[in-house]
């Protein structure tokens, strides 16, 4: 049974959380500011962390900054809408993934289970394998879901989860043209709404990390008011 820590200042989101969580079988554990988690990790350490950004007594930067001098658990940030410059400072810092508020708890316990399963192939446990964890290979790209590892001309490229699961369906068809509500379907699910610039900032990170490993990087194309295709090279 996975710990897993959630770290926020609204009493409603811990509750509701946590309930949902305990019931998909996790362990739980609650904290509403973010030194009230760090006293909580200094005893323990959990199996992953769920973090708010703003909070008092230590926001969620400062947490996870404490937490990764110690720890490469996984961790989660759960961010406002107008948040884009945390999430991109964040990520900087060694979140994992972030998902935006207000969000359903299917997609969050999604979210949870792929790092954790990510966590489990990385430590050499045992994990089933199916068609959608068998590493794929297009050209130059290659993608092992259950490691959530990628590579691009044998380099390493550190995607979040969201961006993940975007890559791996626009090259599991190269040449086929996905649609940006296509894309919203795999990314998130049919309780969130976001609107088609979410895909588009997603995309256009994704390109940007593929491209500090290789400035030459072009396989993700757009359709201008189509939406995206991958072209293997």
């Amino acid at each position: 049974m996975s710990r897993i820590a959630l770290v926020d200042d609204d009493r409603n989101i811990l509750t509701s959380v946590a309930m949902t969580l305990e019931a998909e079988g996790f362990e739980v554990e609650t904290y509403n500011d973010g030194q009230s988690a760090l006293d909580g990790f200094n005893k323990r350490m959990p199996d992953m962390a769920v973090l708010d950004i703003k909070m008092p007594r230590m926001d969620g930067m400062d947490l996870l900054q404490r937490v990764r001098q110690k720890s490469a658990m996984p961790v989660i940030f759960l961010t406002s809408k107008d948040d884009e410059i945390d999430e991109v400072l964040g990520l900087r810092m060694g979140a994992d993934d972030y998902v935006k508020k207000p969000f359903s708890q299917r997609l969050l316990v999604e979210r949870i289970r792929a790092l954790l399963r990510r966590q489990d192939a990385i430590a050499g446990a045992e994990i089933e394998e199916t068609e959608d964890t068998k590493v794929m290979v297009r050209g130059e790209l290659i993608m092992d879901p259950l490691r959530h590892a990628v590579k691009w001309k044998e380099k390493d490229v550190s995607l979040t989860v969201t961006e993940f699961l975007l890559l791996q369906a626009l090259a599991q068809r190269p040449g086929f043209v996905k649609s940006r509500d296509q894309l919203m379907d795999v990314a998130y699910d049919d309780q969130v709404y976001v609107d088609d610039r979410t895909i588009d900032s997603h995309i256009k990170r994704l390109r940007k990390k593929m491209r500090n490993t290789d400035d030459t990087f072009s396989a993700i194309e757009t359709l201008y008011g189509i939406g995206y295709r991958y072209n293997e090279e």
